[in-house]
């Protein structure tokens, strides 16, 4: 292989499924650079990674690990990105922000669908990415078959870069199918070239042959070669090898253990001379090569002693603490290695650094000049699950509030509502993650908080007109009170909505006081007979009588509540309930498990279909009632290996009655008398 000129720095994203070996990995990247002395082991809290306290508990990565190191005179940042689906977000943002990702995943074929929609959205973004096989030490490691499995849920080639020498049932080191030499591991140093073993030369001759193959796809002059029986020069393969990395039209594919340290020195020669550079990278995202310096922040963390963070890729230019940006000084520039952070002077093209307290910079955001035609940045996932919060301390809702819009901030995949019956709601896409940023509010931001489930915005309806007469009559010394009204309420069709209609005629009722009437049916519709808001009906103020002295807004407006306290119970009121339109995405071996769901959780299955540019993947459309809706994504992912998932949006309204109507009528009789 010719000899590679140092380039820019460069990063690479480590991404893959929950418990593939994505931090140990990083372990033995950073010992194989020289970066540390000896591999941290997930089980005795030891890695550079996961040093959170959250992450401790729970002993994965919630949220990403950056470490920079150098490898053979060149620079590199490696982002370690969390596993769990519902981190993801992380995950994503990092993948914007890099020349290349690794995907990790196990020499296990039944797994392989879990790295589906990583490669779907590398793929959609156009972003290099090779796949490294870890564990391959494990028995009963099938390498060809995990392949076969991996290339079913890749839009993209597969082009296995190397095979394994096996001992037994060990795998002790690998031919590489490009230059044809055989290695032997040496945990802890570079293998040793040894002979190809008699035993594999056929296997290795049909490998490489099926890689050229691949490769003769995107180059004509290849392909010529190999119809003429020419063995193509090396150094022609490595260049097809890594333009064609570069522009996301194959996936190399490497394997070994980052526990024991196979492979590893492996897969840093192929990320030194196959990856593109970060000015490689920023064409890719429509950022030209001239002008002024430009940063993007994938990640933002309010820090306890730093402050706010804006972690950024370098794409253009050179940036220096205390330099000022739009009016902005920044004001800390730092070099991160895990959890510890390395302050320094300045910060250019291909590194990533975190920038001190940049207030008004949001994820996603450019620092410095930005490009009209920039890649769009990903949209935030859409929400999953939902706690209903509130401070254990009365008084501290203002801090609670301040707290969780800095933790959205940092994870644009939560978010904060305001919902109905005056809940505040945290969204986001998992039970886990929820409980995360909770322990962070607590470990952060020394803010206690308690969490139940949502209030479902359960509605009333009405299915019988009625005309009802109310007066507000009072004598109390001076002036008193009076109102009159005579009121006909009618139903309306669903989703109609309230509507007040004014039939006074003759002023029997001044015109003045009309607003008040219509001000005291609304109020009284927020709260109905079953303790819900009332909707879809009309209210038309037919007649009614004054006292020129006596009358006023505030009498009117009583004689309204009166008049629809006493008239609501006889319209027959009714239960409604909230129906979701849900779009459930699961691989096509898992659709009828997704229907069973539905079916048990009171839905009506409209139907489904193939899902749009997804090989091998089913889009399942149904109604739920959204008191259903719960824990929906826990039963879904138990059930579909982690990767099924679903939309949703507000359909209608729905009659409930019954026993599940009276009991819900009961539990919020006993939530009104307790607050």
């Amino acid at each position: 292989m010719t000899a590679k000129s140092p380039s820019s720095p460069r990063a690479a994203a480590l991404v893959g499924p929950f418990a593939s070996g994505k931090t140990s990995l990083l372990e033995a990247i950073l010992l194989a650079c020289g970066a540390i002395g000896r591999q941290g082991r997930i089980k005795d809290g030891s890695t550079v990674g996961d040093a959170s306290p959250e992450a401790r508990a729970r002993a994965m990565s919630v949220e990403p690990n950056i470490a920079t190191a150098d490898y053979l005179g060149e620079r590199w940042t490696f982002i370690d990105c969390p596993g769990s689906v519902e981190f993801q977000q992380d995950a994503y943002n990092a993948l914007m922000a890099v020349d290349t990702a690794v995907v990790v995943c196990e020499p296990d074929p039944a797994r392989a669908v879990m790295v589906a929609p990583l490669l779907k959205f590398l793929d959609e973004h156009k972003i290099p990415h090779i796949l490294f096989v870890n564990k391959i030490d494990a028995a009963g490691t099938r390498l060809r078959e995990t392949l076969e499995a991996l290339q079913a849920v890749s839009d993209r080639p597969l082009i296995l870069r190397e095979i394994p020498i096996r001992e037994g049932d060990a795998i002790t080191g690998y031919v590489d199918l490009v230059s044809e030499r055989a290695y032997k591991y040496r945990p802890g140093q570079t293998s040793d070239l040894i002979k190809i073993p008699d035993a594999i030369k056929g296997e290795e001759s049909l490998a490489r042959q099926e890689m050229l193959e691949h490769l003769a796809d995107f180059d004509d002059h290849l392909m010529e070669e190999l119809l003429e029986d020419v063995q193509p020069p090396t150094d022609e393969v490595y260049q097809d090898l890594s333009k064609d990395l570069t522009e996301d039209l194959i996936v190399p594919v490497f394997f070994g253990s980052a526990e024991n340290d196979g492979g590893i020195h492996r897969l840093l020669k192929a990320l030194r001379h196959d990856v593109p550079d970060a000015a490689t990278s920023a064409r890719r995202l429509g950022i030209a090569a001239e002008g002024a310096p430009l940063a993007q922040v994938f990640k933002t963390v309010h820090a306890a002693h730093t402050g706010k963070l804006s972690f950024a890729r370098i794409w253009r230019g050179e940036f220096s603490d205390n330099q000022s940006l739009d009016g902005t000084r920044i004001s800390g520039l730092y070099i991160m290695t895990g959890g510890t952070a390395t302050k320094a002077t300045k910060a250019g093209m291909g590194e990533v650094a975190a920038f001190g307290r940049l207030d008004t910079v949001q994820t996603g955001a450019v620092i410095g000049a930005a490009e009209p035609g920039m890649t769009a940045w990903p949209e935030p996932l859409k929400p999953l699950f939902a706690f209903a919060i509130e401070a254990e301390k009365k008084g501290d809702d203002v801090k609670m509030s301040g707290a969780l819009t800095k933790l959205a901030e940092e994870d644009p995949s939560l978010s904060l509502e305001h919902a109905e019956f005056g809940e505040l709601v945290l969204r986001g896409q998992g039970e886990i993650h929820l409980q995360v940023a909770i322990d962070r509010m607590k470990s952060r931001f020394n803010m206690q908080v308690n969490t139940r489930k949502p209030t479902v915005p359960y509605k009333e309806g009405i299915r019988k007109a009625t005309t009802v007469h109310g007066r507000h009559k009072k004598q109390s010394g001076g002036h008193g009170q009076f109102g009159d009204v005579h009121l006909d309420i009618t139903p309306l069709a669903r989703g109609a909505g309230f509507h007040f209609i004014d039939k006074i005629v003759g002023g029997v009722v001044p015109r003045q006081y009309i607003p008040s009437v219509e001000q005291g049916v609304a109020e009284f519709l927020s709260h109905g007979p079953l303790g819900f808001p009332v909707v879809d009906l009309s209210v038309a103020l037919t007649s009614g009588s004054f006292h020129a002295v006596d009358s006023s807004d505030m009498a009117f407006k009583t004689a309204a509540r009166i008049a629809m306290t006493e008239g609501l119970p006889q319209c027959d009121p009714v239960l409604l309930e909230p129906i979701l339109l849900v779009e459930i995405s699961v691989p096509s071996d898992f659709t009828a498990k997704a229907q069973r769901i539905v079916s048990g959780r009171r839905g009506h299955i409209l139907g489904y279909d193939g899902k749009d540019g997804w090989q091998g993947w089913d889009t399942v459309n149904a109604h739920l009632p959204q008191a259903e809706m719960d824990d929906l994504i826990v039963e879904l992912r138990s059930l579909t290996m982690g990767v099924g998932t679903f939309s949703w949006t507000f359909d209608h309204l729905q009659e409930l009655t019954g026993r599940v109507a009276d009991k819900v009528v009961e539990a919020r009789k006993e939530a009104l008398e307790r607050s």
